[in-house]
């Protein structure tokens, strides 16, 4: 029995806070375990309620915990895949007109807001194959839950002279707050970038995370539908001026075939598909694509 749950539910709950709950790849510190006080180290109730039920093998999208995947390895036998979509966004990036610099990767920068988002952010620059677009590592540091601070790492390939004038895309795995993120726009803007879009595979789409993401600073988002919610308007709310969605079922289905050994040619367009507001400016140009554009609910 195979399961295909693209956002792998509890984790968060990844780690606790005692040294055997869970396998990081860092050094925890006194910090972080002081974070997880209180909170239940739900991923491995998760992953054995799973076997137990039958399930041999776990599909998932885009999960950047080294300990989940550790977890679920062992419990499952090695029968954990996760997919990445750097391909699909590699493939968005260089077929549509996000941004203006796309197509040739001059004035293009690949940013990763956290030290968790990088190894992504690489692959998909990785994926771009795109010489003369940088890239661009940002370090967060938590003030508290709801307030951060952002700076670029000291380890980053370009830095801040490297910003101005130039599109940039932003990559992150999920989003809870928005508050990583508007900080780091915020940032880059300040810096004089000029076309911000923030890519993110999973996209919780409470107020919180309407409200941060209007920021100006950020001029356009596209996620996916890993979490089918956000196809709604309604729960799109005013972000639906500026985001995009990229539909993944097909893209899926490839990749199952691929993990079952059926075998399948490479990507291509069709593998996904867009969906996009009407209230979206680039809503016109997007009609005269390969992409067939859903009408607005």
């Amino acid at each position: 029995m195979i399961l295909v749950e693209p956002d792998l539910y509890f984790s968060a709950q990844d780690r606790g806070p005692r040294p055997e709950h869970g396998d990081v790849a860092f050094e925890r510190s006194q910090d972080d375990y002081k974070k997880f006080d209180g909170q239940p180290f739900t991923s491995r109730f998760y992953a054995e309620a799973l076997a137990l039920a039958g399930v041999d093998t776990v599909i998932t999208v885009h999960n950047h915990s080294s300990s989940v995947e550790k977890l679920f390895s062992e419990i499952f036998h090695g029968g954990f895949q996760n997919l990445s979509p750097a391909e699909v966004f590699a493939d968005y990036i260089r077929s549509s007109d996000v941004t203006p610099s796309l197509h040739t990767g001059e004035g293009l920068l690949v940013c990763a807001p956290d030290a968790g988002a990088r190894d992504f952010a690489k692959r998909v620059h990785d994926r771009l194959n795109m010489p003369k677009a940088n890239l661009l590592y940002m370090a967060k540091y938590r003030k508290d839950e709801r307030n951060v601070s952002s700076c670029i790492d000291p380890s980053s390939p370009c830095g801040a002279d490297d910003i101005k004038g130039k599109d940039v895309v932003v990559f992150d795995d999920m989003v809870r707050t928005g508050n990583t993120i508007r900080e780091c726009c915020r940032l880059l803007k300040e810096a004089g970038a000029g076309r911000v879009v923030f890519f993110v595979t999973h996209f919780y789409s409470s107020p919180e995370v309407r409200e941060c993401l209007s920021a100006q600073v950020i001029d356009e988002i596209v996620t996916t539908n890993t979490l089918p919610c956000i196809l709604n308007r309604d729960m799109q709310g005013r972000l639906r001026r500026k985001l995009t969605v990229l539909k993944l079922e097909k893209w899926i289905s490839r990749c199952l075939l691929d993990y079952l050994g059926l075998g399948t040619s490479h990507l291509v367009w069709e593998d996904y598909s867009v969906d996009m507001s009407s209230k979206n400016p680039r809503w016109m140009s997007m009609a005269d694509m390969r992409v067939k554009l859903p009408a607005e609910h």
